[in-house]
Parts: C-alpha cells; structure tokens; sequence
C-alpha cells in the first residue's frame, strides 16, 4: 500500500471518499491547505507523519487536541489517537493497508 496516502494526521487518504472521487488530492499534495497546522508542523519537523513524534509530545499536542479536531472527530466519526497508535505498532505502510482492506480512511471512534 501507498503509505504516502497516510495523512500527516494519521487519516489514510486513499479510502477518503472525496480522494477516491479525486475532489482532494490528499495533504500531501493539497498546497491550499496552508491553514492546518499538523502539517506545517509535520512538515517543519520532517515527519512523515504523527506517529514519528515522541509519544509524550503527541499527546500533548494542542494541534492535535484541539476543539476543531474534535469536531472533524465528531463529523467523520474518526480517532486520530487510535490511527496514530496503530501507525507507530504496525507502521504507515501495514496501517495503509489495513484501512484500504477495511475501505475506512480511519479507525472509527468508540
């Protein structure tokens, strides 16, 4: 699987509905999305993703725990922390392939 389809936030892009339409060309490639800051900051620190940021850090983030993310939450019925966790157990690639098996762009709240 294409782990570059991972999102910096730890989403996989390639089961996103609007990805696979191609009305989003994923974080990646999407230079309009100067506005969100988990990718500026995976990007400034040179990571592929969420997962590669120390644990302890990853927790804390107030990029990532914020109020809209909880909302994106809310709406796309995602975890982000579940996503993040199974990235840094089983890796980007593996974890592509999980969610392309199960045709879900993340791992669905509880």
């Amino acid at each position: 699987m294409e782990k570059n389809l991972v999102a910096y936030c730890g989403l996989y892009c390639g089961a996103c509905p609007r990805y696979k339409k191609g009305k989003c060309t994923g974080c990646r490639e999407n230079e309009k999305l100067g506005w969100c800051g988990i990718r500026t900051c995976n990007r400034e620190k040179g990571f592929h993703n969420c997962a590669e940021c120390p644990e302890t850090a990853f927790r804390a983030c107030s990029l990532v725990h914020n109020g809209m993310s909880r909302f994106f939450a809310m709406v796309f019925n995602s975890d982000r922390d579940a996503c993040v966790a199974r990235i840094r157990e089983v890796g980007a690639e593996a974890f592509a392939g999980e969610r392309e098996a199960a045709g879900l762009h993340t791992i669905r709240r509880k």
